[in-house]
């Protein structure tokens, strides 16, 4: 069995080298920060003043034709109050205008738990190794390891997925602004902000995953494959 041992310790070194590598750049490039979606899409910041100055100019365009509706249009029309009208506009552009900041510090919230995941004390992937060509179930133990790296995989694929989505309605939040100042588009912008925090509490909620599955590999096979 020596050789058949070491042909198994071989390829499991590889194997979990290969998703230690995935693991650490993959987690620790994404985050829940914009760093690295501006890294691989350069465009949205070249685009994002584009989209603030589109944003500002709906609200504006909705004040003008809602005033128009309440002073020019008659009083048989369901108008909303011209006063509420403009202070509702004043603030969402002042949202629209500091919507940068706004959704960074969202990021910077929801990263405070992220990084405290990513910092938290786990086996690491590379401690079974070891004890993974010892033993009659070496053949058995490699089967598993290929398996539970393919899963593993596909969480990280799911954790970039959500990183691109979070990533797009970070870069047209003002746009999502822009559809408050409206009584008939308040809606979207309300949908938007679940969106975010939606994506936002499904990326740290991925991590806290990916964590607790390399924790699961490690006490699994270090326990000789028990239940």
């Amino acid at each position: 069995m020596g050789i058949l041992d070491g042909i198994v310790d071989w390829l499991a070194t590889q194997v979990m080298n290969f998703l230690d590598l995935a693991s650490t750049s993959v987690l620790g490039a994404l985050g829940c920060n914009m760093d690295t979606f501006k890294r691989y899409f350069p465009a949205a910041s070249a685009m994002y003043e584009i989209f603030i100055w589109t944003a500002i100019g709906l609200v504006l365009l909705n004040l003008v034709w809602q005033l128009y509706r309440c002073y020019g249009a008659g009083f048989d029309i369901d108008t909303e109050n011209p006063i509420n009208l403009v202070v509702r506009s004043v603030i969402f552009l002042l949202l629209i205008w500091y919507c940068d900041d706004i959704v960074n510090l969202a990021l910077q919230i929801g990263g405070t738990p992220y990084t405290w995941i990513l910092d938290s004390s786990l086996p690491g992937l590379l401690v079974i190794i070891g004890v993974i060509a010892n033993g009659s179930v070496a053949l058995i133990a490699l089967i598993l390891v290929v398996i539970l790296a393919w899963n593993y995989l596909k969480l990280l694929l799911e954790a970039a997925e959500r990183y691109v989505v979070l990533g797009i309605l970070v870069f047209t939040a003002s746009l999502a602004f822009a559809m408050g100042a409206a009584r008939g588009t308040n809606n979207i912008f309300k949908s938007w902000c679940r969106m975010f925090s939606g994506q936002l509490l499904l990326l740290i909620m991925n991590a806290w995953c990916l964590k607790l599955f390399v924790n699961m590999v490690g006490e699994f096979l270090a326990n000789s494959l028990s239940l």
